[in-house]
């Protein structure tokens, strides 16, 4: 925010205040979050801990909810892959995902779930005769927005690496357009951003492709041209 309010000549935060520009980083940080999990960097990759499910004694089907027990992380976003045991029986078994529940399986328990799917957002799995353990690979939201300034300093920490930029740059463009009604800043503003989100997302994506970038030589491209 120090940086926001550098962007539009006011250091001393006379009109840009942290305040004001709360709401706005607020709306960037949501954004970020949401360009984050579709581009499936890194840094919402999450394991969830063991989520145990007990056994039933009727067939029908389980569901697995932000407000059941057991329930589902607070911070789940997507799914990526769900994995199931016997408790305490190694080791996990990949799970396949459907977009319904075979209706052969039911009027009976099963052992294990091995199917599941999404539905009232929830997981469904059919009803087990045994006590069976879930365990998820999710993309997860790093952001819990909305955040006060105590909570900016005490809770995003680290989350900031590589992001500061872009962070800055997009809540002055906000600022800019809604605060100072100044179109044109505001369109300047989120240039650089953009800009900065690309070199954001690039560095995650290089990084799981195990990209390495080598410098062009000087005078590179010498030999292709024509001699006539």
């Amino acid at each position: 925010m120090d940086m926001s309010a550098s962007l539009q000549n006011d250091t001393a935060k006379t009109i840009y205040t942290y305040e004001a520009q709360l709401p706005y980083l607020n709306m960037t940080l949501d954004e970020l979050q949401e360009q984050f999990e579709l581009n499936n960097i890194p840094v919402t990759n999450e394991t969830s801990t063991i989520i145990t499910v007990p056994a039933a004694v009727t067939p029908g089907s389980t569901q697995i909810g932000f407000t059941t027990v057991p329930a589902l992380p607070s911070n789940l976003i997507e799914i990526q892959q769900l994995w199931e045991e016997l408790t305490n029986t190694p080791p996990f078994v990949q799970m396949t995902r459907l977009d319904f529940l075979p209706h052969y399986l039911e009027g009976y328990l099963v052992q294990q779930f091995q199917y599941w799917c999404w539905k009232n957002q929830a997981i469904n799995v059919p009803n087990s005769n045994q006590v069976n353990d879930l365990k998820l690979d999710y993309i997860q939201s790093i952001f819990p927005t909305p955040l006060n300034n105590t909570q900016f300093e005490t809770e995003l920490g680290i989350k900031f690496k590589n992001v500061k930029t872009y962070l800055g740059y997009k809540t002055a463009a906000l600022c800019s357009m809604y605060i100072g009604e100044n179109e044109t800043r505001a369109m300047s503003l989120n240039g650089q951003a953009e800009e900065a989100l690309s070199r954001t997302l690039g560095i995650n994506i290089k990084g799981r492709q195990a990209i390495m970038t080598r410098r062009q030589p000087f005078r590179a491209a010498y030999k292709r041209r024509s001699v006539w």
